[in-house]
């Protein structure tokens, strides 16, 4: 059954969504539902997650299959779907001779928003994003990291249901892509947008996203709801003891975990959710052996999106 549009429906739902350019496949069949406040678009150069934004804004016609945001089908309501989207694009595309102010006004005008109000907004989003003192000075005279910041400015100034951005931390030193990220997790965590943040950084997505799209070749390798495989993964622990011994091997199977051994005394180890990193301890001192180290671990991104690159 469709949903219909605000009423509770998810962010984001594809439906075998496939297109093509000329006799290329770009997407292929994607299959995945979204709910989250920020969705990750992870994936190689070249896996489609571009022509996936792209698409949703309606510049690409699916070939096969659909789309829905909101609730609403990209098929029937593409215009109503994109005047509730601020997108801002991994390329720049400025108008290099006229200031930051009127750069963004104008955007906010072409979004729909009368210009005295498209006016104020820009005021305010250029302030937001830390331009408040260069707002007046021409685009083209900015660094990549103030340009970057322009062009958040400008996907927010008309207050979008829903944000795409594009390699939002593109071309930036470390401090600026710091900004950047605080800037979008503060978005996020207002909650007036929600985000679609496609990136090749790990680390952006990890600590901006609640769920996430892994593509590749065009095709979803993985997709995963980041909180949920945390919570799934706290009783993951690796050991390394002082010896290898196998009667605490022994010891903690009979406990009911799961062990992998990583090379001789060091051990992973994935214990059911009633068994306490104590009674490991209390393992070791009844078979003798010594703990040198005995970590809590989660699965992190990196390691889910190398289990999706070496996937078939």
């Amino acid at each position: 059954m469709k949903t219909s549009p605000d009423q509770g429906a998810p962010v984001l739902e594809l439906d075998g969504l496939t297109v093509k350019l000329g006799k290329r496949t770009i997407l292929d069949h994607l299959e995945a539902s979204f709910s989250g406040r920020a969705i990750g678009l992870l994936g190689p150069n070249g896996a489609g997650k571009t022509t996936l934004l792209r698409t949703l804004l309606g510049f690409y016609p699916p070939t096969a299959g659909g789309a829905r945001v909101f609730g609403r089908e990209l098929s029937v309501a593409a215009k109503e779907i994109r005047a509730e989207i601020g997108y801002m694009p991994e390329s720049d595309a400025f108008i290099a001779n006229i200031t930051a102010v009127h750069f963004v006004r104008l955007m906010a005008e072409l979004s729909g928003l009368p210009s005295e109000a498209a006016l104020e907004r820009a005021h305010e989003a250029l302030f937001y994003v830390g331009l408040g003192e260069a707002r007046y000075r021409r685009v083209g005279t900015f660094s990549t990291g103030m340009k970057q910041m322009v062009k958040l400015a400008q996907a927010l100034v008309h207050g979008p249901r829903l944000l795409m951005l594009d390699e939002p931390t593109n071309g930036l030193d470390p401090p600026a892509r710091k900004r950047m990220i605080d800037l979008v997790c503060d978005i996020r965590n207002r909650g007036t947008s929600r985000i679609i943040l496609s990136s090749h950084l790990l680390g952006d997505v990890e600590m901006v996203c609640d769920e996430v799209l892994i593509l590749k070749n065009g095709a979803i390798a993985d997709s995963c709801d980041l909180a949920a495989d945390r919570q799934a993964n706290k009783h993951f622990v690796e050991v390394d003891l002082e010896t290898p011994n196998a009667e605490f091997d022994r010891a903690v199977a009979a406990l009911g975990c799961e062990i992998a051994s990583l090379e001789p005394g060091k051990l992973k180890l994935v214990m059911p959710a009633e068994v306490s990193t104590r009674e490991l301890w209390i393992a070791a001192e009844k078979t003798g052996v010594g703990i040198r180290r005995l970590d809590l671990k989660r699965d992190s991104l990196q390691d889910i999106f190398m289990r999706a690159m070496e996937g078939n």
